[in-house]
Protein backbone atom coordinates (compact mmCIF):
# COMPACT_ATOMS: atom_id res chain seq x y z
CA UNK A 1 0.00 0.00 0.00
CA UNK A 2 1.32 3.22 -1.15
CA UNK A 3 -0.03 5.89 1.14
CA UNK A 4 -0.18 10.18 0.44
CA UNK A 5 1.25 12.06 3.47
CA UNK A 6 -1.15 14.99 2.60
CA UNK A 7 -3.04 13.71 -0.06
CA UNK A 8 -3.55 17.61 -1.44
CA UNK A 9 -4.07 15.88 -4.86
CA UNK A 10 -7.67 14.29 -3.96
CA UNK A 11 -8.55 17.14 -1.71
CA UNK A 12 -8.20 19.19 -5.44
CA UNK A 13 -9.58 16.89 -7.42
CA UNK A 14 -12.95 16.90 -4.70
CA UNK A 15 -12.95 20.91 -4.97
CA UNK A 16 -11.77 21.45 -8.79
CA UNK A 17 -14.52 22.91 -10.06
CA UNK A 18 -14.71 25.81 -7.68
CA UNK A 19 -11.16 26.26 -7.23
CA UNK A 20 -10.39 26.23 -11.13
CA UNK A 21 -14.00 28.50 -10.88
CA UNK A 22 -11.76 31.08 -8.67
CA UNK A 23 -8.69 31.07 -10.32
CA UNK A 24 -9.91 31.65 -13.74
CA UNK A 25 -11.63 34.85 -12.63
CA UNK A 26 -8.63 36.48 -11.34
CA UNK A 27 -6.82 34.91 -14.59
CA UNK A 28 -9.52 36.63 -16.50
CA UNK A 29 -9.55 39.94 -14.67
CA UNK A 30 -5.48 40.00 -14.37
CA UNK A 31 -5.89 41.61 -11.11
CA UNK A 32 -2.92 39.47 -9.51
CA UNK A 33 -1.50 41.89 -6.50
CA UNK A 34 -4.39 43.36 -4.12
CA UNK A 35 -7.76 42.24 -6.37
CA UNK A 36 -11.25 42.34 -4.90
CA UNK A 37 -10.73 38.50 -3.68
CA UNK A 38 -7.97 40.02 -1.01
CA UNK A 39 -10.80 41.91 0.69
CA UNK A 40 -13.52 39.27 0.55
CA UNK A 41 -11.01 36.87 1.60
CA UNK A 42 -10.41 38.89 4.90
CA UNK A 43 -13.91 39.61 5.34
CA UNK A 44 -14.81 35.34 5.65
CA UNK A 45 -11.30 34.94 7.53
CA UNK A 46 -12.53 37.48 10.25
CA UNK A 47 -16.01 35.84 10.30
CA UNK A 48 -14.18 32.05 11.10
CA UNK A 49 -12.22 33.18 13.88
CA UNK A 50 -14.37 36.17 15.54
CA UNK A 51 -11.62 38.46 15.81
CA UNK A 52 -12.97 42.08 14.09
CA UNK A 53 -9.87 41.92 11.59
CA UNK A 54 -8.06 39.78 9.10
CA UNK A 55 -5.12 41.17 7.31
CA UNK A 56 -3.90 38.83 4.06
CA UNK A 57 0.35 38.77 3.82
CA UNK A 58 2.86 36.58 2.19
CA UNK A 59 3.56 33.79 4.45
CA UNK A 60 3.01 32.69 8.32
CA UNK A 61 6.80 34.42 8.43
CA UNK A 62 5.37 37.58 6.97
CA UNK A 63 2.67 37.39 9.44
CA UNK A 64 4.97 37.46 12.53
CA UNK A 65 7.03 39.91 11.31
CA UNK A 66 4.13 42.10 10.44
CA UNK A 67 3.33 41.58 14.33
CA UNK A 68 5.78 42.56 15.69
CA UNK A 69 6.45 45.60 13.55
CA UNK A 70 3.33 46.73 14.57
CA UNK A 71 3.87 46.62 17.96
CA UNK A 72 7.33 48.19 17.34
CA UNK A 73 10.01 45.70 18.46
CA UNK A 74 13.27 47.26 18.53
CA UNK A 75 17.07 45.86 18.70
CA UNK A 76 17.63 45.13 22.71
CA UNK A 77 13.69 44.24 23.29
CA UNK A 78 12.90 40.45 24.52
CA UNK A 79 10.45 38.31 23.26
CA UNK A 80 9.22 35.20 25.16
CA UNK A 81 8.72 31.89 22.51
CA UNK A 82 9.29 28.59 22.85
CA UNK A 83 12.49 26.12 21.35
CA UNK A 84 10.46 23.79 20.24
CA UNK A 85 8.89 24.79 17.21
CA UNK A 86 9.72 25.89 13.18
CA UNK A 87 12.48 28.06 13.13
CA UNK A 88 10.38 31.36 12.03
CA UNK A 89 8.89 32.31 15.50
CA UNK A 90 12.16 32.71 16.63
CA UNK A 91 13.69 33.99 13.27
CA UNK A 92 11.21 37.12 12.91
CA UNK A 93 12.20 38.11 16.35
CA UNK A 94 16.31 37.74 15.51
CA UNK A 95 15.49 39.52 12.33
CA UNK A 96 14.84 42.41 14.16
CA UNK A 97 17.82 42.66 16.40
CA UNK A 98 15.20 41.62 19.12
CA UNK A 99 16.58 38.73 21.78
CA UNK A 100 14.40 35.44 21.64
CA UNK A 101 13.64 34.14 24.87
CA UNK A 102 12.97 30.08 25.22
CA UNK A 103 10.95 28.75 28.10
CA UNK A 104 10.50 25.12 27.79
CA UNK A 105 7.51 23.45 26.75
CA UNK A 106 4.62 20.87 28.55
CA UNK A 107 5.41 17.25 28.08
CA UNK A 108 1.51 16.53 27.29
CA UNK A 109 1.09 18.90 24.89
CA UNK A 110 4.43 20.30 23.57
CA UNK A 111 3.17 23.86 24.04
CA UNK A 112 4.77 26.48 26.39
CA UNK A 113 4.47 25.89 29.88
CA UNK A 114 2.98 29.38 30.68
CA UNK A 115 4.54 28.06 34.62
CA UNK A 116 7.43 29.12 33.17
CA UNK A 117 7.12 32.30 31.51
CA UNK A 118 6.92 34.84 34.42
CA UNK A 119 10.89 34.16 35.92
CA UNK A 120 11.76 34.93 32.47
CA UNK A 121 10.46 38.19 32.21
CA UNK A 122 12.84 41.15 32.25
CA UNK A 123 12.50 45.14 31.91
CA UNK A 124 13.22 44.54 28.21
CA UNK A 125 10.63 41.80 27.59
CA UNK A 126 8.23 43.35 25.05
CA UNK A 127 5.59 40.23 24.21
CA UNK A 128 5.04 36.48 24.50
CA UNK A 129 4.51 34.24 21.59
CA UNK A 130 2.84 31.02 22.16
CA UNK A 131 2.87 28.62 19.75
CA UNK A 132 0.02 26.68 19.17
CA UNK A 133 1.37 23.56 17.88
CA UNK A 134 0.44 20.60 16.13
CA UNK A 135 -2.80 22.37 16.40
CA UNK A 136 -3.34 22.59 19.56
CA UNK A 137 -3.93 26.01 21.09
CA UNK A 138 -1.89 27.02 24.31
CA UNK A 139 -3.07 27.90 27.95
CA UNK A 140 -3.72 31.45 26.37
CA UNK A 141 -6.06 32.35 29.70
CA UNK A 142 -2.83 31.72 31.71
CA UNK A 143 -0.01 33.71 29.35
CA UNK A 144 -2.94 36.45 28.82
CA UNK A 145 -2.90 36.90 33.00
CA UNK A 146 0.77 37.01 32.78
CA UNK A 147 0.84 39.75 29.46
CA UNK A 148 -1.58 41.49 31.09
CA UNK A 149 0.34 41.85 34.64
CA UNK A 150 3.34 43.01 33.18
CA UNK A 151 1.86 44.91 29.91
CA UNK A 152 3.10 42.62 27.18
CA UNK A 153 1.74 42.08 24.16
CA UNK A 154 0.84 38.46 23.44
CA UNK A 155 1.40 37.34 19.86
CA UNK A 156 -0.16 33.61 18.83
CA UNK A 157 1.71 31.69 16.54
CA UNK A 158 -1.40 29.14 15.12
CA UNK A 159 0.28 28.82 11.65
CA UNK A 160 -0.76 25.26 12.65
CA UNK A 161 -4.08 25.56 14.69
CA UNK A 162 -6.06 27.97 12.42
CA UNK A 163 -10.02 26.88 13.26
CA UNK A 164 -8.79 25.62 16.41
CA UNK A 165 -11.20 26.24 19.48
CA UNK A 166 -9.98 27.34 23.12
CA UNK A 167 -12.74 27.99 25.43
CA UNK A 168 -15.36 28.47 22.88
CA UNK A 169 -13.17 31.19 21.00
CA UNK A 170 -11.15 30.16 17.45
CA UNK A 171 -7.55 30.09 17.44
CA UNK A 172 -6.31 33.53 16.18
CA UNK A 173 -9.06 35.38 18.32
CA UNK A 174 -7.44 34.86 21.81
CA UNK A 175 -4.71 37.20 22.01
CA UNK A 176 -4.29 40.81 21.03
CA UNK A 177 -2.69 39.43 18.17
CA UNK A 178 -2.94 36.22 16.03
CA UNK A 179 -0.72 34.96 13.49
CA UNK A 180 -1.57 32.15 11.03
CA UNK A 181 -0.26 30.48 7.78
CA UNK A 182 -1.77 28.88 4.54
CA UNK A 183 1.06 26.62 3.46
CA UNK A 184 -0.23 24.17 0.95
CA UNK A 185 0.35 21.86 3.68
CA UNK A 186 -1.68 23.11 6.80
CA UNK A 187 -4.70 22.26 7.31
CA UNK A 188 -6.25 25.28 5.53
CA UNK A 189 -3.77 25.57 2.49
CA UNK A 190 -3.23 27.53 -0.73
CA UNK A 191 -1.53 26.74 -3.19
CA UNK A 192 1.72 28.53 -2.31
CA UNK A 193 2.60 30.34 0.53
CA UNK A 194 0.21 32.77 1.87
CA UNK A 195 -0.34 33.98 5.76
CA UNK A 196 -3.27 36.26 8.01
CA UNK A 197 -2.82 38.69 10.68
CA UNK A 198 -5.75 38.70 13.06
CA UNK A 199 -6.57 41.47 15.64
CA UNK A 200 -9.39 43.14 16.99
CA UNK A 201 -7.29 46.62 17.75
CA UNK A 202 -8.57 48.92 14.90
CA UNK A 203 -5.21 51.05 14.79
CA UNK A 204 -2.97 48.19 14.70
CA UNK A 205 -5.46 46.28 12.16
CA UNK A 206 -4.60 49.64 10.24
CA UNK A 207 -0.75 49.57 10.75
CA UNK A 208 -0.25 46.21 9.79
CA UNK A 209 -2.18 46.90 6.52
CA UNK A 210 -0.24 49.52 5.66
CA UNK A 211 2.89 47.97 6.91
CA UNK A 212 2.38 45.28 4.10
CA UNK A 213 2.93 47.37 1.60
CA UNK A 214 5.70 49.29 2.66
CA UNK A 215 4.36 50.96 4.87
CA UNK A 216 1.97 52.99 2.95
CA UNK A 217 -0.73 55.26 3.99
CA UNK A 218 -1.51 56.37 0.58
CA UNK A 219 0.24 55.44 -3.16
CA UNK A 220 4.23 56.09 -2.61
CA UNK A 221 3.75 58.14 0.93
CA UNK A 222 5.49 55.77 3.24
CA UNK A 223 4.57 55.73 7.13
CA UNK A 224 6.77 53.53 8.48
CA UNK A 225 9.21 51.32 6.68
CA UNK A 226 7.30 48.39 5.81
CA UNK A 227 7.65 45.65 3.55
CA UNK A 228 6.30 43.82 0.56
CA UNK A 229 4.25 41.27 2.34
CA UNK A 230 0.92 41.23 -0.09
CA UNK A 231 -0.82 37.85 -0.40
CA UNK A 232 -0.90 36.87 -4.07
CA UNK A 233 -4.95 37.39 -5.48
CA UNK A 234 -4.76 33.97 -6.94
CA UNK A 235 -3.90 32.17 -3.64
CA UNK A 236 -7.18 34.23 -2.09
CA UNK A 237 -9.11 33.02 -4.63
CA UNK A 238 -8.09 28.87 -3.80
CA UNK A 239 -8.69 30.26 0.17
CA UNK A 240 -11.98 31.04 -0.82
CA UNK A 241 -12.71 27.85 -2.58
CA UNK A 242 -11.23 25.76 0.30
CA UNK A 243 -12.53 27.72 3.11
CA UNK A 244 -16.30 26.69 2.89
CA UNK A 245 -15.23 23.01 3.02
CA UNK A 246 -12.73 23.75 6.26
CA UNK A 247 -15.45 22.88 8.90
CA UNK A 248 -16.19 19.60 7.62
CA UNK A 249 -12.24 19.00 7.17
CA UNK A 250 -11.75 19.86 10.61
CA UNK A 251 -14.49 16.98 11.75
CA UNK A 252 -12.92 14.57 9.93
CA UNK A 253 -9.42 15.19 10.26
CA UNK A 254 -10.39 14.81 14.43
CA UNK A 255 -12.03 11.18 13.46
CA UNK A 256 -8.72 9.95 12.01
CA UNK A 257 -7.04 10.96 14.88
CA UNK A 258 -9.55 9.65 17.34
CA UNK A 259 -8.86 6.34 15.44
CA UNK A 260 -5.31 6.35 15.57
CA UNK A 261 -5.59 7.22 19.49
CA UNK A 262 -7.90 4.07 19.70
CA UNK A 263 -5.68 1.39 17.58
CA UNK A 264 -2.28 2.70 18.95
CA UNK A 265 -3.55 2.47 22.99
CA UNK A 266 -2.37 -0.81 23.68
CA UNK A 267 1.36 -0.20 21.99
CA UNK A 268 4.21 1.55 23.64
CA UNK A 269 3.22 4.02 21.35
CA UNK A 270 2.59 8.08 23.26
CA UNK A 271 -0.36 9.13 21.41
CA UNK A 272 -1.53 12.92 21.77
CA UNK A 273 -2.56 14.53 24.51
CA UNK A 274 -5.67 17.02 23.87
CA UNK A 275 -7.00 19.19 26.79
CA UNK A 276 -10.75 19.08 27.78
CA UNK A 277 -11.36 22.98 27.00
CA UNK A 278 -10.23 22.88 23.82
CA UNK A 279 -9.69 20.74 20.38
CA UNK A 280 -6.95 20.29 17.93
CA UNK A 281 -7.41 20.39 14.22
CA UNK A 282 -4.65 17.98 14.03
CA UNK A 283 -2.07 19.76 11.96
CA UNK A 284 0.03 16.56 12.32
CA UNK A 285 -0.73 13.47 14.27
CA UNK A 286 2.55 13.23 16.26
CA UNK A 287 3.63 10.38 18.54
CA UNK A 288 6.28 9.52 20.25
CA UNK A 289 8.36 6.71 19.84
CA UNK A 290 11.99 5.02 20.53
CA UNK A 291 14.10 4.10 18.00
CA UNK A 292 12.58 6.50 15.61
CA UNK A 293 14.84 6.67 12.85
CA UNK A 294 14.73 2.67 13.04
CA UNK A 295 10.85 2.63 12.86
CA UNK A 296 10.99 5.50 10.26
CA UNK A 297 13.09 3.59 7.33
CA UNK A 298 10.51 0.04 8.53
CA UNK A 299 7.17 2.43 7.59
CA UNK A 300 8.94 4.07 4.65
CA UNK A 301 9.74 0.51 3.34
CA UNK A 302 6.45 -0.35 3.50
CA UNK A 303 4.73 2.92 2.21
CA UNK A 304 3.96 4.71 5.08
CA UNK A 305 5.60 8.38 4.74
CA UNK A 306 6.06 10.07 8.08
CA UNK A 307 7.95 13.02 8.96
CA UNK A 308 9.67 14.53 12.27
CA UNK A 309 8.72 17.94 13.26
CA UNK A 310 10.96 18.94 15.29
CA UNK A 311 14.45 17.15 15.20
CA UNK A 312 16.54 19.71 17.07
CA UNK A 313 14.86 22.66 19.04
CA UNK A 314 15.58 26.03 18.62
CA UNK A 315 18.23 26.69 20.90
CA UNK A 316 20.35 23.76 19.80
CA UNK A 317 20.33 25.61 15.94
CA UNK A 318 23.71 26.99 14.86
CA UNK A 319 22.52 30.32 13.83
CA UNK A 320 21.13 30.92 17.80
CA UNK A 321 24.77 29.84 18.91
CA UNK A 322 24.95 33.80 20.21
CA UNK A 323 22.25 33.20 22.73
CA UNK A 324 24.47 30.90 24.58
CA UNK A 325 22.20 28.36 25.33
CA UNK A 326 23.49 25.03 26.04
CA UNK A 327 22.23 21.18 25.96
CA UNK A 328 20.46 20.45 29.20
CA UNK A 329 18.77 24.04 29.39
CA UNK A 330 15.05 23.19 28.04
CA UNK A 331 15.28 19.13 29.11
CA UNK A 332 11.52 18.96 27.83
CA UNK A 333 12.24 20.26 24.34
CA UNK A 334 15.29 18.14 23.70
CA UNK A 335 13.90 15.26 25.16
CA UNK A 336 10.32 15.39 22.90
CA UNK A 337 12.71 16.53 19.87
CA UNK A 338 14.13 12.70 20.05
CA UNK A 339 11.17 11.27 20.20
CA UNK A 340 8.48 13.14 17.98
CA UNK A 341 7.28 11.53 14.34
CA UNK A 342 4.75 12.55 12.84
CA UNK A 343 1.92 10.07 11.07
CA UNK A 344 -0.10 10.61 8.11
CA UNK A 345 -2.77 12.87 8.64
CA UNK A 346 -5.35 14.45 6.18
CA UNK A 347 -9.06 14.55 6.10
CA UNK A 348 -9.12 11.71 3.16
CA UNK A 349 -7.41 8.96 5.57
CA UNK A 350 -9.54 5.78 4.85
CA UNK A 351 -9.84 3.23 7.45
CA UNK A 352 -8.49 0.51 5.75
CA UNK A 353 -5.34 2.89 5.53
CA UNK A 354 -5.26 3.90 9.50
CA UNK A 355 -5.68 0.10 9.83
CA UNK A 356 -2.21 -0.47 7.92
CA UNK A 357 -0.19 2.19 9.22
CA UNK A 358 -1.35 1.04 12.87
CA UNK A 359 -0.57 -2.85 12.17
CA UNK A 360 2.65 -1.75 10.56
CA UNK A 361 3.17 0.01 13.83
CA UNK A 362 2.59 -3.13 15.35
CA UNK A 363 4.67 -5.52 13.88
CA UNK A 364 7.38 -3.30 13.95
CA UNK A 365 7.34 -3.67 17.84
CA UNK A 366 7.41 -7.27 17.89
CA UNK A 367 10.49 -7.34 15.82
Amino acid sequence: MKIDFANLQLQYRKYKDEIDKNIQKVLDKSNYIMGEEIALLEEKLSDFCGAEYAIGCGSGTDALLLALLAIDIKPEDEVITTPFTFIATAETIALLGAKPVFVDIREDSYNIDASLIEEKITDRTKAIIPVSLYGQPCDMDEINAIASKYNLTVIEDAAQSFGAYYKNKRSCNLSKIGCTSFFPAKPLGCYGDGGAVFTSDEDLALKIKQLRVHGQDRRYHHKYIGMGARLDTIQAAVLLAKLPHYEEEIKLREKVALKYSEKLKDTHVITPKIKNDRNSVWAQYSIRVKNRDVLQKYLKEKGIPTAVHYPMPLHMQECFSYLNYKEGDFPISEKISKEIMSLPMNPFLTDEEIEYIVDSIKSFEEV
